[in-house]
């Protein structure tokens, strides 16, 4: 009997007895850590991905993925009980597999808006090898209705077989965060299930139950797509407003940080914490995603005000170095800027749509003088096209600096000792902390200290 005939005590059954296949296309950030989730769950893997250097690695049980938390060793392991293998044979793994799971990315950084060429290449290869009974699951973000429309079409086309009669097609969105992602995946969140019908959906979710401890909540697909895209806009639009009361608070040399303390001690204020931009994969395109609906006759006029500010605070942070080196009697041009943290997040190395390209990128056509360091990161031949110097450690960086900017909230950076390390620094000189992780009272008093939306020291 196929996955769409069992029950759902047969499913799971099946799942943790090893006697079913998971194919998983994308072994990304986090189609990988999904791989260990299904691995864990008791499923035989086979990982797909075109980069051959990646299929290489993993194929000796080395992960080409270092910061995420249990990942390594996990691959490791499972790559040793010859559970999981990775090829880049898109067609043939479908073959061999009983659940199809797509997580290849569908924007392009430096574009807006959904690119859908890498998943409907996944998309016409699983239907190629589509057989009767097989599940496909896409995690990848799309826009509203894709599922039902374009998969859809795609598959049916390849495959020669109907979608619920024959095979099932579930759309489950991932809802992880970066340096955490095995965790989310595993214990923190329910799993949103949204079937093509309901064969799809009660054997998706089946599935689903036997990895993700929190549960699954089942919806139609296009809940389940729209879902994933409000999330995402809710935080894009929270983090917005709290950059502009930030704007407002250095105007009035108010300190931001203190007023959100006092104002989140009511139960129905939530003010998120300003920064620098917000980078990712995800929340800076969402926003173009939801665009998609603005042709049924709805105008989504504060999504797209929320962006726009969040995409111009790379050029606010570098407006605020500008003023702050003025106040020291200093210009821009010529100045030696420390900018610390390449990661769009705290303690990873991932670069994607980060803020601090387009910092130094402003600061670069201002005339600085811009040495970068991030403790992840050896090699960046993006900083290098940029013309900025990639410091090896943090004296480097700050050697003479006039100003040092924070635009990762690493941990290091949280612990750095500003009584040492400023002593290097080209005086007068100042700290612009574009995470505001940075407590002002532990930088010397002959340190000018600039946060966003922090009151100046």
């Amino acid at each position: 009997m196929t996955i769409l005939e069992l029950s759902s005590n047969e499913i799971k059954e099946k799942l943790r007895n090893g006697e079913l296949t998971v194919a998983v296309y994308g072994l990304g950030r986090i189609g990988l850590p999904l791989s260990i989730a299904w691995l864990r769950a008791g499923a035989s893997v086979i990982g797909v991905d075109l980069n051959p250097v990646i299929i290489q690695k993993l194929n000796l049980g080395i992960s080409p993925i270092v910061d995420e938390p249990e990942v390594p060793e996990a691959i490791k392991k499972y790559a040793a009980e010859k559970r999981f293998r990775a090829t880049t044979s898109l067609v043939r793994e479908s073959e061999l597999s009983d659940v199809k799971i797509v997580m290849v990315s569908t924007t392009i950084e430096s574009e807006k808006g959904f690119y859908p060429s890498s998943i409907e290449k996944v998309l016409k290869a699983i239907g190629k090898g589509l057989k009767k009974g097989d599940v496909v699951i896409i995690e990848s973000s799309v826009p509203p209705a894709y599922t039902g429309n374009s998969a859809r079409t795609l598959l049916e086309r390849e495959s020669g077989l109907k979608v619920e009669e024959d095979f099932g097609l579930a759309f489950s969105p991932e809802r992880v965060m970066v340096g955490e992602i095995l965790y989310d995946i595993e214990e923190k969140y329910p799993k949103i299930v949204g079937g093509i019908g309901p064969k799809s959906g009660e054997a998706v979710a089946s599935l689903y139950e036997c990895i993700a401890k929190k549960g699954v909540i089942l919806v139609d697909t296009k809940t389940a797509e729209i879902a994933k895209i409000f999330e995402g806009i809710y935080r894009d639009v929270n983090i917005a407003l709290a950059n502009e009361f930030a704007k407002l608070c250095n105007a009035l040399n108010i300190d931001f940080m203190e007023v959100r303390k006092a104002a989140n001690s009511q139960p129905y204020c939530h003010l998120h914490i300003p920064g620098c931009g917000v980078g990712g994969s995800c929340i800076p395109y969402y926003p173009y995603f939801a665009l998609e609906m603005v042709g049924k006759g709805v105008d989504l006029p504060l999504t797209m005000k929320a962006r726009e500010i969040n995409e111009k605070m790379p050029e606010y942070t570098v407006e605020l170095t500008i003023q702050t080196l003025k106040k020291l009697g200093k210009e821009i041009e010529g100045t030696k800027v420390a900018v610390l943290g390449l990661a769009f997040r705290g303690d990873t190395n991932d670069t994607r749509n980060s803020p601090a390209y387009k910092i130094i990128e402003a600061l670069k056509k201002s005339g600085a003088h811009v040495y970068a360091y991030d403790p992840y990161i050896n090699e960046d031949e993006k900083l290098k096209g940029i013309g900025a110097y990639m410091a090896k450690n943090v004296e480097e960086a700050i050697n003479n600096a006039t100003i040092l900017i924070i635009a990762t909230e690493h941990t290091q950076f949280k612990q750095l000792d500003f009584n040492k390390i400023t002593e290097s620094l080209s005086k007068p000189a100042a700290i612009v902390d574009g995470r505001n992780i940075i407590d002002p009272a532990k930088v010397p008093r002959y340190i000018t200290y600039v946060g966003i939306g922090r009151k100046m020291k």
